[in-house]
C-alpha cells in the first residue's frame, strides 16, 4: 500500500516559535537547536509532549478528507541515557493529551543515532494523534515526520501560489525567499511541482532579480486584490505546465513553508468527495501569535457582515487545538448562511475556476466572499495550515469599511446572492450610516452613501477601470485622524484646555458606561440629540478632514465638556456618547485622533441624502437586479479580464 511523508515534526527558531513554543511542544526541559542538519537537543532528563497545533497529526480530518488507511511516526534519536517514545491522542472532550497504553518504544542510551518507527493506533473516537519523548539524559532528535498510508495512487498536483502585492516589499520578498529556500530547493516532491506567481500591482519589485524558473514576478496595473488575484489565476492556468490548484495568498502575511508542504500533500491523497474542495488556511494574528481569528467565515443574514465560523481560539491551548479539528459547522453556522474562505490563504482547484469563472472587478473587499459563495465548495481546514496576518481591528480604514464594503456587498448580492435577500445589505447600509451619524462622524457616513450610489450606477460603471480612482477618492475623503500633537493643538483652539493625549491609556479610550432604559430610549428617538432642534452649545463646524474650526465652542472661560471613544467605525460606546456634544475619537495603535462635534444640520443633510438614495433604489431595484445578473457572466469571464488587465 502506498504511503506519503505527510507532515514534518516542526521545530523552528523564528521569533514566533521562540515567543510561543507551546504551538510546537510542551516541555519541562530546555530544548535548543544543536546542529546543521536539523538536530535539536533536549538538554537533560525530562518529558516533551508534541501533541500541539503544529506537531499533532490531524487524524479525524485525514480520515474525512483523504484516502488514509494508516499512520506512523518516524524520528531519529540519540542519547547517553534511555529514551522512551509514547503515542498520545485526543478525543473530542480531551482536556490533556492522553497516553496510548502499550504503544511505546524505548531506545538504549549508547550515544548512537536510532531511527524509531511508531505505528499510530487510532479508532473512531480519535481526533488527534501525537507523541511524547521521555528522557533520562540529554537527548538529540532529528528528522521527525508523520507517514500516511492510503488507498490508490497519489493524485498529480501542480500547485501554483498566486500572491498579489502593492508596495509590501518587506513581506513579499521574505515570502519569496522562504518558498525558494525551504520548498523549491528541498528534496520533497513539491519542489518539482510548485510555481509562484507574484502579481506586483505597485510595480515596485525588481522583477528580473526575484524571478527564476519557478518564481515569476509580473508587474501589473493597480487593479486591487480582485484584479491581482484574477491575473494570478490566469497566469496559473496558462503556465507551461498548467496548475491543478491555485493557492491565493495575501502579500502582507507571514507563512510557514510547512503549511504549504502539508497543503500539497493533502491534495495528493484527497478523496473523491473533497477533490474539488477549497483548502482554507487559518488566519492567526501577527501581533498575538497564538490567536486564531478565522479559518472559514459566513455572511450574517442579519446585516451582511462577515462572521468567523469559529469563535476566537488560542492555538497554544490544547483544548482549543482539539476544538479546532472537531468543530461542527452545522452547530455554529446558521442553516441559511453562506460560507466562504478568505484569500489570505485559500487553495482553489483550477477545475472550479474553469467552471465558475474569475472574480468580480470590485478592487478590494468581498471579492473572496463573493467568489467562495458563488462556487459553493466544500472546505478543508487543518491545524498547522495557516498564515499570520495583522489584526483587522487595529488597522481600520473607512475607505474600505464604508465605501468599498457597502458598494461590494450590494454588487455581490445582486450578482451572486450572498444573503437570502437584498434587505440584508440594505440593513447593513442603514446601520453604517446610522452608526457613524450617532458618533457625529458625518464624513464616513457619507462614504457609505458614496458606495451605495456607485452601486446604483449599474454594472457598466463597475466594468470600467474606475475602481482604483474611486477607492483613492474614498481614502482622500474619509475622516482624517491627526497625530497627538496636532490633536492637542486643535483641542486647545476649541477651548478644550484639559485634554492631554500623552496621558491616555487604553482603558480610558476603550471604556464605556451603561445606560438606563430612559437614556437608551432618548438616544434612539433623537439619534443622540440630533433629530429635534440644535443645542446652542454646538456652534462650530469641524469637518473631520483636518480643517480649522470656524468658531470657538462654548462661552469664554467655560470648560468645554467632551468624551473620549475609540475611532474604529464598527464600535459604538453608547454610554460615553450619551448627552455629549463633543467627541474626541482616538486610534491608540497609530497615536492619532480626531475631534467630532454634534452638527444637527449636517446630520439632517446626511439623512436626506440617504432617503433620496433609497427612494431611487426602490424605483429602480428590478432594473438594477436584472442588469447585474445579466452582467455577471461577462465580468467573470477570461475575455473580460484579459481586456481589463491589458493582457490582449
Amino acid at each position: 500500500m502506498p504511503s506519503i511523508r505527510f507532515a514534518n515534526v516542526l521545530l523552528e527558531t523564528k521569533p514566533r516559535a521562540l515567543s510561543y513554543p507551546t504551538m510546537y511542544y510542551h516541555t519541562d526541559q530546555l530544548i535548543t537547536p544543536s546542529g546543521e542538519n536539523g538536530e535539536w537537543t533536549i538538554n537533560g532528563a525530562g518529558t516533551v509532549d508534541f501533541t500541539t497545533y503544529f506537531n499533532a497529526l490531524s487524524v479525524l480530518k485525514l480520515q474525512k478528507y483523504t484516502r488514509a488507511t494508516g499512520f506512523a511516526l518516524h524520528i531519529d534519536v540519540k542519547s547517553a541515557g534511555e529514551v522512551t517514545l509514547t503515542q498520545t491522542c485526543a478525543e473530542r472532550l480531551s482536556m490533556n493529551p492522553e497516553i496510548v497504553k502499550d504503544n511505546s518504544q524505548t531506545v538504549a542510551g549508547d550515544n548512537d543515532w536510532h531511527t524509531v518507527t511508531l505505528d499510530i493506533s487510532v479508532d473512531e473516537h480519535t481526533v488527534l494523534a501525537g507523541f511524547q519523548i521521555a528522557t533520562t539524559a540529554a537527548t538529540e532528535i532529528r528528522n521527525g515526520y508523520y507517514e500516511v498510508s492510503f488507498d490508490g495512487e497519489p493524485r498529480d498536483v501542480e500547485l501554483s501560489i498566486a500572491t498579489t502585492t502593492f508596495r509590501k516589499e518587506k513581506f513579499i520578498e521574505r515570502n519569496i525567499e522562504l518558498v525558494k529556500t525551504e520548498l523549491l530547493a528541498s528534496d520533497y516532491d513539491i519542489a518539482k511541482h510548485l510555481t509562484m506567481h507574484v502579481i506586483d500591482n505597485g510595480s515596485t519589485l525588481d522583477a528580473a532579480a526575484l524571478s527564476d524558473e519557478h518564481v515569476i514576478v509580473t508587474p501589473n496595473e493597480n487593479v486591487g486584490g480582485a484584479g491581482g488575484f484574477a491575473r494570478g489565476m490566469i497566469e496559473s492556468l496558462e503556465q507551461s505546465t498548467p496548475a491543478t490548484h491555485v493557492l491565493l495568498m495575501d502579500d502582507d502575511v507571514e507563512v510557514s513553508p510547512e503549511s504549504i508542504l502539508r497543503t500539497y500533500n493533502l491534495l495528493r491523497i484527497v478523496n473523491d468527495e473533497y477533490a474539488e474542495a477549497f483548502v482554507s488556511g487559518a488566519m492567526l494574528n501577527i501581533e498575538d501569535t497564538q490567536d486564531q481569528k478565522e479559518d472559514t467565515g459566513f455572511i450574517s443574514t442579519y446585516d451582511g457582515s462577515c462572521v468567523p465560523a469559529k469563535p476566537p481560539l488560542q492555538v497554544t491551548k490544547f483544548v482549543d487545538v482539539v476544538y479546532n479539528e472537531c468543530f461542527d459547522e452545522s452547530v455554529c453556522v446558521p442553516e441559511d448562511a453562506h460560507r466562504y474562505a478568505a484569500w489570505w490563504y485559500c487553495v482553489i482547484p483550477t477545475t472550479v475556476i474553469e467552471r465558475n469563472g474569475l472574480p468580480l472587478p470590485i478592487f478590494v473587499r468581498f471579492d473572496d466572499v463573493e467568489y467562495g459563495i458563488r462556487c459553493n465548495p466544500k472546505f478543508m481546514t487543518m491545524n498547522g495550515i495557516c498564515v499570520w496576518h495583522a489584526k483587522f481591528d487595529i488597522r481600520y480604514n473607512a475607505g474600505v469599511e464604508r465605501y468599498q464594503t457597502v458598494r461590494n456587498q450590494m454588487i455581490g448580492q445582486a450578482v451572486t446572492g450572498l444573503a437570502p435577500s437584498m434587505k440584508t445589505m440594505l440593513h447593513s447600509l442603514h446601520h453604517m450610516v446610522d452608526l457613524e451619524s450617532r458618533k457625529f462622524n458625518y464624513t464616513d457616513a457619507e462614504l457609505a452613501l458614496d458606495g451605495f450610489e456607485d452601486f446604483l450606477k449599474g454594472p457598466k460603471f463597475i466594468m470600467q477601470p474606475v475602481a482604483q480612482e474611486r477607492f483613492m477618492r474614498a481614502n482622500r475623503e474619509k475622516e482624517k485622524l491627526v497625530p497627538f500633537d496636532e490633536l492637542k493643538k486643535q483641542a486647545a483652539e476649541m477651548g478644550i484646555t484639559d485634554f492631554d493625549p500623552d496621558m491616555l491609556t487604553r482603558q480610558v479610550i476603550d471604556f464605556d458606561e451603561p445606560r438606563s432604559f430612559q437614556q437608551r430610549v432618548f438616544d434612539f428617538v433623537t439619534k443622540n440629540g440630533q433629530r429635534f432642534g440644535t443645542d446652542k452649545l454646538v456652534a462650530i463646524r469641524f469637518d473631520g478632514r483636518g480643517g480649522e474650526p470656524e468658531t470657538a465652542l462654548g462661552s469664554d472661560g467655560d470648560r468645554v465638556e467632551y468624551t473620549i471613544i475609540p475611532s474604529a467605525g464598527w464600535l459604538y460606546p453608547a454610554g460615553m456618547i450619551h448627552n455629549e456634544n463633543v467627541i474626541i475619537a482616538i486610534d491608540w495603535a497609530t497615536r492619532k485622533g480626531v475631534i467630532r462635534v454634534k452638527d444637527a444640520k449636517r446630520y439632517k443633510e446626511v439623512m436626506k441624502r440617504y432617503k433620496r438614495d433609497m427612494a431611487y433604489y426602490k424605483k429602480h431595484a428590478d432594473r438594477l437586479a436584472a442588469e447585474y445578473l445579466a452582467a455577471g457572466p461577462q465580468m467573470q469571464s477570461m475575455r473580460f479580464w484579459k481586456q481589463y488587465l491589458g493582457m490582449d
